[in-house]
Parts: C-alpha cells; structure tokens; sequence
C-alpha cells in the first residue's frame, strides 16, 4: 500500500512537471502600425526579417514558432485601436507598435487594461513613459532624448531665441514642450510656435510661414512626420525662406524621409540646401553591416522597395527583444489569459470584435519585468532599458544637406556633448558635453555660406527699428528734435550711429520723438513704452536704474551719470601762512618736539667722546639746538664719533626725509589748487545744512536724495536749465537761490563746459550709467554693447565727448576738492614712534654703560683706600647723584686713564 502512494506520488509530480516545462507549439505576438508609411514600409519589412531569423534558430524558441499578426492602424486613433482588439482577441503575447504617438496613446490604454506589454519602435512623444502606461515599452529613443540633443545644437550656435514648426498632436506638442523644457534650463526660449492640422496642405504652410517672417528670430525647428513630398521646405524654398540668414533644424524626421527617397526624388534635395537634421546614431558593428548587406541584396532581388532607415533597425530589434523575453518567460512561466467579470461586455457587431471574449493575460505583468532586463547587442546596438522604460540613448549624429548630398558633420551623446568623432569611442570621464571642447565639422548654411548665421533680424527695409527718443527742453546737446527740421541731433545720437558703424549688418530704423519740447519728457513712461512694444528701443540719456532694469535690457554704458555737487568756485586769494598749511598743530608740535629731543639726545651720546659737544654751558645748549635743525639743509659742521648716535642718526635722517618730502607735495597743492567759496565739502556736509539744494526736473537726483538719503522734499528746488542753474548759484541760499546743484555728471559738464565760476565739489556718488534700453532679450542689444565697447577702445567716444563738451576747456579740469587735505599725526606716527624707540634705547644702553663704568670706579677707589689703610668717607644720596653727573661729565680719555694700573688715587670729587 505503501510502495502504491509512493508509486502516485512520483507520477503526480512527473505529470505536473511536464505540464509546467511543456513548450506551446507556437506564440502569437500581434503588431499595429501604419502599412503604407515611410517608416511603416520599412518596419514590416524588418519585423517580417526578425520573425523569419527568430524561427530559423533553434536556439531562441527551442521549437515554439513566434507567429506576427499584422494589423493596419492608418495612422488613425480608431482603426488603431479597433486592430488591437483583433489582436488581443486571438490571444498575443505582446503588440509591437504603433509607430504614431498619438495612436499609441489609446493602444497603450487598451494593453495596459488586459495586461499586454506594448513595444514601440517609433513612437517618440515622451509622456508615454509616464506611469499612466506601466506596460508601454519603447525600443527607440525618446525625444525627451532627442530635444536635449536639439537644444544643445541651439545653444552650442549662440542662438537664443527659435521659432518652432510641429503638428498639433501629442507627438508634435509634447515634443516641443519638452524641447521648450530643455531650452529653459539654458535660458533660451521658443519665441513664436506655427501648429500645423495633421493633414496640413501647401495653403497653410504658406500662410504660416509668411506670418513668421514678421518675427525677428530666423532659426526655425521643424518637428513633423517623415514626409516624401517636403512640403514644408518646398514652400519655404518659394519663400525665399532657404537663404542667407534663416537656419532650418530638424527633428529625426527628415533622416527617415531623406532614406525613403528613390534615386530619382533625390533632386528636390535642393530645397533643402543648407538644413540640419539629427539622425539616431547607429553603432557601426559586424551585426549592422551584415544586416545592411541583406537588405540591399532584397532590394536589388525586388524583394522590397523600402529603403533602410533607423526605425528599420529599432523594429528588428524589437521583435527580438520580445521573442528572447518570451523564451526566458515559457522557462517558469505558461501563457494563460483568463476573463475577469469586470471587463465582460455585450457582444459588439459589425467591427468583428468580441470584446466579451477579450481576456486579460496573467503573465502580462512578468513578462514586462523580463523585457526590461533585456541585454543583448542587436543591430541597432545594445538593446537595453532605462527606469524610465525606454531604451538607452546612443546619441545621434548630425547631419547637413548640401551640395555633395547628405554629410554627417559630427555627433551628440548625452554624455560625451558634441564631437567629430563615435561617442563610442570616447570615454564618459575625458569629454563631457558641458566642457569647453565641443566640436563639428564645418556646415554648409542656406544661402551656401559656411558662417555661422546670425539667427534673427532686427528690423528690415518694410519694418525698420523703432527708436524712441526723448524730446528734451534743456540740455538739449543730448538729445532733442531740431525746430522745423524734424532732425534728431545731439550727443546721444551721433553715439548711437557711431556703433551702427560697428555693427555688421544693417539696421534700418526710424527715430520716434517723445515729448512736447517745451518740458523734459517723463524718462519712466518713456523706458515703459519699450516694454509695451510701442518702441523697439530708445536712444537718448537713460540712466540705467534698477526700476528700469526690471522691464528692459540695457545696452553697455556709454557715459557715467553719477551724481556730482556742483558750487561757485574762485581762486585762492594769497596767504602769508600758507606755509604753515601743509601740517597740522599736532603734526607741527610733534615735529618741533622731536627735532628738541633728537638733539638732546645726540648730545648726550656725544658730549663725552666728541670735542664739538664740549665746552662752556651756552656753547653746549646752541650746538645741541642746531645740531638737529642744520640736518633739514646741510650737512652738519658737528660730526657724530659714538656708535650709538650714529644709529639714532639714521633712523632721524630717514624721517626726516620723508616728512620734508610729504611736505612739499603738501604746500605743492595748496599753492596751485582752486578753493570753493562754499564751505561744503562733500555729500554729508550738504546734507547736515539746512540750505537749499537744486536739482534737475526729470533727474532721477530727486527721488535719490528724497528717498534715499531722506533730504526734506522742501529744501529741494527745481531747476529745467542751465541758465536757471547760474542764476540760482550766483544769488545763493541768501539771496533765494542754492547753495549747489546735485545733478548727473553729463549733464554737469555741459553746464561747466559753458560757465567757468562754477566747479564740482567732492566725489561723484550714486553711482550710476547712460545705456540704451532695448525690448526684454533683445539680441540686438548684445551687439550695441559690442559696438560701445569698441568705441571706447579706439578712442571715438572720447572724441565724441569732447566734441560736445570741451568746447571752454574739458570741465574735469576745473574739478576741484573742497580743501586740500593736510597731513596729520596719525598718517606718521609709526615713523615717530620708530624714532623715539631707537632714540630711548640708545639713551638707555648709554646710561647703563654709565652706571657700570661708575661702579667699577666706586670699587677701585674702595680697593686703594683699603690698601693704604683709609677709611672712605660716607656720602649722602644726592651727593651721590652729584658725583655720577660730575663723573659722566669728564672726557672718555680722562675716565680710561683712572682704570691704569699707573694711577694714583684721586677723588673726582
């Protein structure tokens, strides 16, 4: 009984094994694509190849036969979707396809219901990897991948702005929202978007095409389906559009079009003369060359016509990619589909579709995971998935039509940026597409010309440039329209055309006055009419503040207009003291007090040693009085013998020179400068009076010194002309004028250029520029800037200026400082302490000297006194004192000669 268990137990398992590792006779695998389409042509051709190559290698399947069913979705949302429920009706195990993104939206909802993985060799449109469609795969690149690559293009050119041409579908708009994405992140930008219907006709193109041509930027992206007529480069070729100036970029599209060419269609290649397109990099391998070599052998067998595109490759490798996935699968796995309440539905007529008989497939879901761990190298390169569900990126190459054809000028990978060699080749670590060595061979642009085109138009001859200028009522050297000639003049606008001169195209434009001329125009409102678009720019004396800066883009200053005090000046009437100006009481107290305690101390140091410092007490005082003063003159009749006196001497004769240095450079300036007849100084002192201060209307010196350094509003006079400016200076804050004028330097020195009482107190503040204010991104104002940049190298705007303001003589040389600075202590105190150091401690090393040679004659005369048996006498202390100062007093040979052995005792006493 027991060996009869045993016995039903053993077949049980062998039964159920069997059944578990029993390989089905063949697996359906369904494809939904467009037939008659150039990516659809070659698509069946290559599925068909891979299904042929899977069956007749015994070591994929290992006897399953992979049966393609086929289906004709039009490139239509419906017929798609009604073949993809024919296809799950018979049970497939997956569906390739389709190539149309927006087609593969609704398929990918149907598969993601019955749980059917879906494989896409071409739909691109990037929003299909969301997790909306866990069970959409795509085995080509997405152009998430493909306008990265587009946007570096762009931006490797200089390009800032582009125009973009799509279809308004999902594959047109979430294309160009992710290239719009990418062009964000390098802080440039779609301008002008021209949807296309999906079935666009030559009419629309035009109109389209025609309307953009009113638009300043001239770099156009094309992002549509392959199309053989090149309808949209046609037109614009009739357009005059494929010319100098303009640059076509174009998606992968063109690259399948241009393989779906015959040799005959070839000819209308020169409609695209100059365009530059992405092609999916292919990696060149024994696999690729093989697959090639038979391909051509069936066109030239008549066995297709289709000729070989990227997508050819992607779908051959994408029905590998699933029957590889399906062996692995049928090893743990049997393909069982069963029919869940939730999904029967009532027999549905007249499409030939039982959707109550549709069934999910349970294994949907492993056999997914096992497709995402695909690894293998395919035609197309290594077939592998990324988290995102698509498969990694090879890059893509970069070609240019021109005269000789089709040319690839470089390539592009996401790691390695552009270069002119495979990024294969190239290790990730050594080029990175953000370093400095990016690189492509020369393009050959519309028009022929191998120039880098500028990409966009300012203005033209039917639209010229827009300029605003202000219509001033004073100062009018700046800028304002002559009376009766409706001429604009002034120094702003021969700046102006100067650059234009700088600038290497033309710009034709009109100038716009703004203004009555009777008052200074309203510079805010003016800047904001840029903004608006009523301007294009204005050209004319516009501080370049931050209000402004918010809602336009400046040119490069071409003048300071800082702001400057300007006061009556006079010349500094003559001064019998003015000798006494250069230092201050401190610094002259300090300087006498040294020049007393410098001969104090040489005198000290000398007076034992040094037969000149000897003598009777007034001879004494004098010598030591001149000794330090002869050195500012001469050299001294009193040579200095002691070691130590010879170091203070350096120490002084250094300071000395520089002090007598800094003073004459002081009493220099004091004697040539101007003096203000206004006692303010600078900024501070203005704002600490309470006089009344001029300004400018329309400066922007008000709302500075109201706002900013909180001057009452009621001690800020208006003045709108020079002459208003000379009249209120002259009466001053008695007289009820100002006691100055803040105002912008330009303006400043068109006043002083005039008037030559008047001068700037202080230093300019408020920092601040003149530019001109372009429209928000402007390229234009990138080139002006360029242009203002050369002038100030080669000197015409300087020349410029002095042409309008040194007409009297430049005004900065009638710039004067309030006061000319003295020199005080505090700026050379180090050398005077430097000094009193090196003096006290020569005059301590020689007292100490003096104290040890005391000592040793104290014991000497003690060892005499014992020796002949004398008591010495006892001496109080300032007896003491008395004797050292009498000892110090006697000559240095006198004092050697008491230490001889020879000696006799004697008291200096």
């Amino acid at each position: 009984m027991k060996k009869l268990m045993v016995l039903h137990l053993v077949t049980w398992i062998w039964i159920c094994g069997v059944a578990h590792s029993t390989r089905p006779a063949s697996v359906n695998i369904g494809a939904v694509f467009a037939f008659n389409s150039v990516i659809g042509r070659v698509a069946k051709e290559a599925m068909e190849m891979a299904v042929s190559d899977v069956n007749g290698d015994p070591t994929v399947l290992k006897g399953t036969k992979l049966n393609l069913i086929m289906k004709d979705a039009m490139c239509n949302a419906f017929l798609g979707s009604i073949g993809a429920f024919q296809l799950l009706e018979k049970g497939v195990a997956a569906i390739i396809g389709p190539q149309s993104s927006a087609v593969a939206h609704t398929v990918s909802q149907i598969a993601d219901a019955l749980q059917v993985p879906l494989v896409s060799y071409a739909a691109t449109d990037p929003t299909l990897s969301s997790l909306q469609f866990p069970f959409f795969i795509r085995s080509t690149q997405s152009d998430l991948a493909q306008m990265t690559a587009m946007a570096d293009l762009i931006d490797f050119n200089g390009w800032k702005e582009v125009i973009v041409v799509f279809l308004d579908d999902d594959y047109g708009r979430n294309g160009i929202s992710a290239l719009s994405d990418e062009l964000e992140k390098r802080r440039l930008k779609i301008s002008y978007k021209l949807p296309l219907s999906i079935k666009f006709d030559l009419d629309e193109i035009t109109n389209l095409l025609n309307q953009s041509k009113l638009f300043g930027p001239r770099v156009y992206v094309v992002h549509v389906n392959p199309d053989p007529r090149l309808r949209i480069f046609s037109v614009a070729h009739k357009l005059q559009m494929i010319a100098k100036d303009y640059v076509w970029l174009v998606t992968d599209c063109l690259s399948a079009t241009l393989g779906s060419l015959s040799p005959v269609n070839q000819t209308s290649f020169g409609v695209l003369q100059g365009v530059v397109g992405l092609r999916q990099h292919i990696l060149d391998s024994r696999k690729k060359r093989a697959f090639v070599s038979r391909w051509t052998k069936r066109q030239r067998d008549g066995l297709t016509n289709a000729s070989l595109n990227s997508y050819g490759f992607s779908a051959y490798d994408t029905v590998w990619a699933i029957a590889l996935s399906i062996d692995k699968f049928i090893k743990v796995n049997n393909f069982t589909f069963m029919l869940l309440d939730k999904y029967k539905l009532s027999h549905t007529e007249g499409i030939g579709v039982q959707l109550d008989k549709l069934k999910i497939f349970t294994g949907g879901s492993d056999l997914v995971k096992i497709l995402l761990q695909s690894n293998f190298t395919g035609v197309s390169g290594q077939v592998r998935f990324n988290s995102d569900r698509n498969i990694v990126s090879g890059g893509y190459d970069i070609i240019n039509v021109n005269q000789l054809g089709i040319t690839r000028v470089g390539f592009w990978s996401n790691y390695t940026g552009f270069s002119v060699v495979p990024p294969e080749t190239l290790k990730k670590g050594e080029h990175s597409r953000f370093s400095k060595d990016q690189k492509l061979d020369n393009i050959t642009w519309p028009g022929g010309k191998t120039d880098r085109p500028r990409g966009w138009v300012i203005a033209d001859n039917t639209k010229p440039l827009r300029i605003g200028v202000p219509k001033r009522a004073s100062f009018v050297e700046f800028v304002t329209e002559v009376p009766n000639s409706h001429e604009i003049q002034g120094y702003c606008i021969d700046v102006f055309k100067k650059a234009l001169e700088f600038i290497p195209y033309e710009v034709p434009f009109v100038f716009k006055p703004f203004g009555n001329g009777k008052a200074n125009p309203n510079y805010d409102e003016l800047v904001k009419m840029v903004a608006d678009n009523v301007y294009d720019a204005v050209v004319g004396d516009i501080a370049i503040v931050t209000n402004r800066t918010r809602i336009v883009d400046f040119s490069q200053p071409f003048a300071s207009s800082s702001l400057v005090i300007v006061a009556p000046i006079n010349k500094a009437g003559s001064n019998a003291w003015v000798f006494l100006k250069p230092f201050t009481a401190d610094m002259w107290c300090a300087t006498a007090a040294s020049f007393l305690v410098i001969g104090l101390v040489i005198w000290i140091l000398e007076h034992r040693v040094n037969n000149d410092f000897r003598g009777p007490p007034k001879k004494q005082i004098v010598t030591m009085l001149m000794f330090s003063l002869s050195t500012l003159f001469k050299k001294n009749q009193e040579d200095t013998i002691s070691s130590l006196s010879k170091m203070v001497m350096i120490v002084w004769l250094f300071l000395l020179m520089v002090i007598t240095a800094s003073y004459t450079a002081s009493l220099t300036s004091i004697l040539t400068v101007e003096q203000l007849s206004s006692p303010i100084t600078g900024i501070e002192s203005l704002i600490a009076s309470n006089w009344p201060i001029g300004y400018q209307v329309g400066s922007f010196a008000y709302s500075y010194l109201a706002d900013n350094l909180y001057v009452s509003k009621s001690r800020l006079i208006p003045l709108g002309s020079p002459e208003e400016y000379a009249l209120a200076l002259q009466k001053g804050p008695s007289g009820g004028g100002v006691a100055a004028i803040v105002d912008e330097i330009p303006y400043v020195e068109l006043f002083l250029s005039k008037e030559t009482d008047f001068g700037i107190i202080g230093q300019p503040f408020a920092k601040n520029s003149w530019g001109f204010a372009f429209q928000r991104e402007s390229p234009f104002a990138f080139d002006m800037s360029t242009a203002i940049l050369k002038l100030s190298e080669n000197g015409d705007l300087h020349m410029i200026h002095e042409k309008w303001f040194c007409k009297m003589g430049c005004p900065e040389e009638r710039t004067s400082n309030s006061k000319p600075d003295q020199l005080h202590l505090v700026s050379f105190w180090g050398l005077y302490l430097s000094c009193g150091v090196v003096s006290l401690a020569a005059f301590f090393l020689y007292l100490l000297q003096m104290i040890r040679q005391y000592a040793r004659f104290k014991q000497k005369q003690k060892d005499i006194a014992s020796s002949s048996s004398e008591q010495p006498s006892g001496s109080h202390c300032s007896q003491v004192v008395v004797n050292f100062f009498n000892f110090i007093d006697k000559k240095e040979e006198a004092i050697k000669k008491m230490f001889t052995p020879s000696d006799n005792h004697h008291d200096p006493n």
